[in-house]
């Protein structure tokens, strides 16, 4: 195990040996495979074990990314969010490490999961560079997993939610190898936000969870954005139809991913809507998990009650989705009507109980609370509620409340604001500007330590600093 006294410092893992680079912050490993390359028909099948590597692996530079479209957010520049995009290459199932250093540490590890609506997204976003956490003391891994139809689309012939499984492996990765890279396996706090807080979710509820990880965190996902089984084959019927093939494991390992990301747009917007069930994601995605059961309502069958959790949402969730294209000033009663039928089976009641929590909201103010409310709010409350009765007293909420000063002041507390105080990185200035996350003016003094101290906190002891949310006292902790 270890290393080797050269200035490249190299690590010995089941695998084979890799070699990464010291920087200020310690060691950085990039590129480190935790799982054979999917292709062809192994995009469809679970993750298989890496054959390894003999020799010394570079691992220096990032990895490829999973195939992706682009992602257009109006006005505001989201590519420190979503990263590069597609960056071609078989093998893309791999993390990157930071550590202060190789050795026998034994220190708190936290493995992040990155978001981007199931679609999008890679560990090579400049958001996620986990520099302060290594100066901190801890031991970040950042995973890479399937997106899109070769990560979610439910396919007769292929396991479900292979990107959940993905994420599993990766998990059994650091199980097994992070103790060469100067982390405790017997302290991984495993985190997530958007889609990786709804994968993070479902890890408390999934039985192969058992062990892997110690703590979790939530941040802007839902213990009920899952999709129904029904759900699932009306997306994956509609994406057989685009591309000319039968909805089956089978048809569609003979696909390019090419063709695949060409045929996204023929399923965006689609109505999931079913007799029993409203769309969990409110036409933004056309890929989920799928399951028959909800997380929230599914934790006995996983490791929740022995896992601490740290869960909450953003105050202003909705706006990222319509303040940067406009729409926040031109929604009108009918846009917020339609948008409340979409994710509530009683509409009118429940655009009355948003209109009387805010007497004089504008339609764009009601309809960025009910997206907020129907993609993260209602589903972090259901998950936070269901582990607090079986954790006894493990739970701790949070609500993010802090105003980005983004596009002219009006982007708020928006979904992924957050994203920089927990890397503490909000100082950083490719994120200030009036069409940059965080908006021209400089963030607030010492908010940024604050928030990523209680992360740091939270992965080493499982206190982040504020008192449990329990069924009894349902407290929820203002980050502000």
């Amino acid at each position: 195990m270890s290393r080797q006294a050269d200035p490249d410092p190299v690590v010995a893992t089941p695998a084979g040996a890799v070699r990464g680079l010291r920087d200020g912050s310690g060691e950085r490993y990039r590129a480190v495979p935790y799982a054979a390359a999917p292709t062809g028909a192994t995009r469809f099948a679970p993750p298989a074990p890496h054959p390894g590597w003999s020799g010394v692996r570079d691992a220096t530079r990032p990895s490829p990314t999973a195939p992706q479209p682009a992602r257009d957010f109006g006005r505001l520049d989201m590519v420190p969010y979503f990263g590069p995009g597609w960056v071609p290459g078989e093998e893309y199932l791999t993390v990157d490490v930071r550590t202060p250093a190789a050795d026998d540490g034994r220190r708190p590890v936290m493995v992040f999961v990155h978001g981007g609506g199931f679609v999008t997204g890679s560990n090579r976003a400049a958001l996620y560079d986990g520099g302060a956490f290594a100066r901190d003391g801890v031991v970040l891994v950042t995973v890479n997993y399937r997106l899109g139809i070769p990560g979610f689309l439910d396919l007769p012939g292929a396991p479900a939610n292979r990107g959940l499984l993905d994420v599993l492996a990766a998990l059994g990765w650091v199980r097994d190898t992070v103790a060469a890279f100067g982390g405790d396996p017997g302290n991984v706090t495993v985190f997530g936000q958007s889609a990786g807080a709804t994968l993070t979710g479902a890890l408390l509820a999934v039985p192969e969870a058992r062990g892997l990880f110690r703590r979790a965190i939530v941040q802007s996902g839902s213990g009920t954005g899952a999709f129904t089984p029904e759900q699932a084959r009306r997306v994956a019927v509609t994406a057989a139809a685009a591309l000319g093939v039968e909805p089956t494991a089978e048809a569609f390992a003979a696909i390019p991913d090419e063709r695949f990301l060409t045929t996204l747009p023929a399923l965006t917007g689609l109505d999931l809507r079913t007799s029993t069930a409203t769309d969990p994601l409110a036409g933004l995605s056309p890929f989920s998990l799928v399951l028959p059961v909800q997380p929230a309502d599914g934790l006995a069958d996983g490791p929740a009650d022995d896992v601490d959790l740290l869960i909450g949402t953003n105050s202003e969730e909705g706006h990222l989705y319509l303040v940067p294209q406009g729409n926040l000033d031109s929604t009108t009663e009918a846009d917020v009507l339609a948008v409340a039928t979409r994710v509530h089976a009683d509409p009118e009641a429940a655009l009355a109980a948003q209109r009387a929590a805010r007497p004089g909201g504008t339609p764009g103010e009601l309809r960025s609370a009910v997206l907020g409310q129907a993609l993260f709010e209602s589903g972090t409350t259901r998950l936070a509620q269901a582990h607090a009765r079986i954790s006894g007293g493990r739970t701790h909420v949070y609500s993010f409340g802090y105003r980005s000063t983004a596009l002219g002041g009006r982007l708020g507390a928006a979904h992924t604001v957050e994203l920089p105080f927990v890397f503490d990185i909000a100082d950083e200035p490719w994120l200030h500007g009036n069409t940059r996350l965080l908006g021209p003016d400089p963030a607030p003094a010492g908010l940024a330590a604050r928030i990523h101290g209680a992360w740091v906190a939270f992965a080493t002891t499982g206190n982040p600093g504020w008192a449990p949310y329990t069924p009894d006292r349902p407290e929820v902790h203002t980050l502000a």
